[in-house]
């Protein structure tokens, strides 16, 4: 049984793979997996979470945070990049995992993406739900209170839960529903759908960039680090930095392991790399050239919120349309707003196209039902039926969890992901040293390495609630490889000479 939890599904099985009818069209240029990266990056991250980073962990010092976090997955990135162009199939991390480090931690990343796709998906729903609510209310119209976020929410002072008097949020409820149809519908309509909500969205954070900078008081900035530089704790005891009421880390380090979750995006678009043409050279461009863009315009705006509204005075909802609110531009407000939208809208796409491809991987090697996951829809040539259930998953998620739990809980996972990423391309490097790399990682294993140690500062700089529920998270998902995805493996069928196992 311990031999069988690492085997490992040979590369040229990931490349024979690709000549069946059942994959996904390849219709994806660098240009639409730039786009997919842009639209996934630029979204909650910049237009709701500084807001929360700023006021409760960093301060002005978000700038540095930005660049942190950027660093960290520059690393990563590189990584990433190397394995879509060996293995130019659907799956990304997961699949990187399952031919270098075995099955076992293939099951473990595959379940971890599913919290950093599917979670991420429900905080993103609810960023648009305090967007679009704060859009609406410029023209005066509201929705019911009932339903206008999740029942409870988390206060950071005390450390606990409290009851916010509402039932639900229903406008996450129902961008994550027009969404779901829209990516049932066909990977192209996404795309261009994505495109144009990319290109409006760019326009607006061009606008905040340039307009705001007229606006900026140098006062603002000081104190530049009211929390301090550091922010790292181990298991939930701050060890460099200030500690906040609840005993979480405060500072620099802190913030960018809060504002980690405006990166991620860039490694969706390896998930797709079954749809590019030409996945070995246009996957590393659209990687890279997604994170470039969006890690400058971060900085910028961070640099703008921050230096045009005192960071306790951010708001923490709608911090970018509210600073210029606060500067006495309601027209700039509503733009904003609905540029933040458009933003908000093509994240949430690109997070829910995503997910069902790594079912479809899992689906593929049958750890999940092939009969539901593995499903493509003979006329649109998508993985229809686990896109409906990723759109079931995330509309819950939205609709009752506040948003630092959730928007904490997939950063935690993606760090994970992104270690194991790395980690990956070092075994990939020692175990199959001639195979063909069409990219390669620079300065191996200089790269690698530092992508491990800073994604695990970062890890190691989040609340520790957040480890406890990652461990439960895996522990479910334990539960379920052991009972199911072990048993049917098509790896399990198979003799580690490469042979058929006939059953008798």
């Amino acid at each position: 049984m311990a031999l069988g939890l690492f085997r490992k599904k040979p590369y040229e099985m990931l490349m024979e793979e690709m000549k069946g009818e059942n994959r996904l069209r390849r219709i994806l240029g660098p240009v639409g997996l730039t786009s997919l990266g842009v639209g996934a990056i630029i979204g909650t991250g910049i237009f709701v979470l500084t807001g929360v980073a700023a006021h409760d962990k960093a301060g002005p010092a978000l700038i540095l945070s930005f660049v942190l976090s950027g660093t960290a997955c520059v690393f990563a990135a590189l990584c990433y990049a190397e394995f879509a162009s060996m293995v130019p199939v659907a799956g990304s991390a997961y699949t990187y995992a399952y031919a270098t480090l075995g099955e076992l931690f293939a099951w473990i990343i595959g379940w971890d993406l599913i919290l950093e796709y599917a979670v991420a998906s429900a905080t993103v729903a609810h960023g648009w739900s305090h967007y679009f609510q704060d859009f609406i209310g410029i023209i005066g119209v509201r929705i019911p209170d009932v339903v206008s976020r999740a029942p409870f929410d988390y206060n950071p002072a005390t450390g606990l839960l409290s009851s916010t008097g509402t039932v639900l949020d229903l406008p996450a409820v129902i961008i994550a529903i027009i969404i779901t149809a829209i990516l049932v519908k066909g990977i192209k309509e996404s795309v261009g759908f994505n495109a144009t909500m990319v290109g409006f969205k760019l326009v607006i954070v061009l606008m905040v960039i340039i307009l705001g900078a007229f606006y900026i008081n140098p006062a603002n900035w000081h104190p530049f680090a009211p929390y301090g530089f550091a922010g790292v704790a181990i298991f939930g005891k701050t060890i460099w930095g200030q500690t906040g009421m609840a005993g979480e880390p405060l500072g620099m380090i802190a913030g960018a392991a809060m504002i980690f979750f405006a990166y991620i995006g860039f490694d969706s678009v390896s998930t797709h790399a079954e749809e590019a043409k030409n996945p070995s050279k246009d996957v590393p461009i659209g990687i890279i050239s997604s994170l470039i863009i969006c890690t400058v315009l971060y900085i910028l705006v961070s640099a703008v919120i921050t230096g045009m509204v005192p960071y306790n005075k951010i708001n923490i909802d709608a911090p970018v349309s509210n600073a210029f609110m606060q500067a006495g531009l309601p027209w700039a407000q509503f733009l904003i707003s609905l540029g933040a939208l458009a933003g908000i809208t093509s994240v949430l796409l690109v997070m829910m196209l995503s997910q069902p491809r790594v079912f479809l991987a899992m689906a593929r090697d049958e750890l999940v039902p092939k009969s539901i996951f593995g499903a493509v829809h003979p006329k649109f040539r998508t993985p229809w039926k686990s896109t409906i259930l990723t759109g079931m998953f995330v509309m819950t998620l939205a609709a009752f969890l506040p948003l630092r739990i959730l928007a904490e809980l997939v950063n935690i996972g993606t760090l994970l992901a992104f270690v194991i990423v790395c980690t990956a391309v070092l075994i990939m490097r020692i175990t199959h040293p001639d195979a063909k790399r069409p990219f390669r990682a620079p300065f191996v294993p200089a790269v690698p390495i530092l992508g491990i140690l800073f994604c695990l500062l970062l890890m190691f700089s989040l609340p520790s609630e957040n480890w406890l529920r990652l461990f439960v998270w895996l522990v479910i998902g334990m539960c379920i490889y052991i009972g199911y995805g072990r048993r049917h493996s098509v790896m399990s069928k198979w003799r580690p000479d490469g042979k058929k196992i006939e059953k008798i």
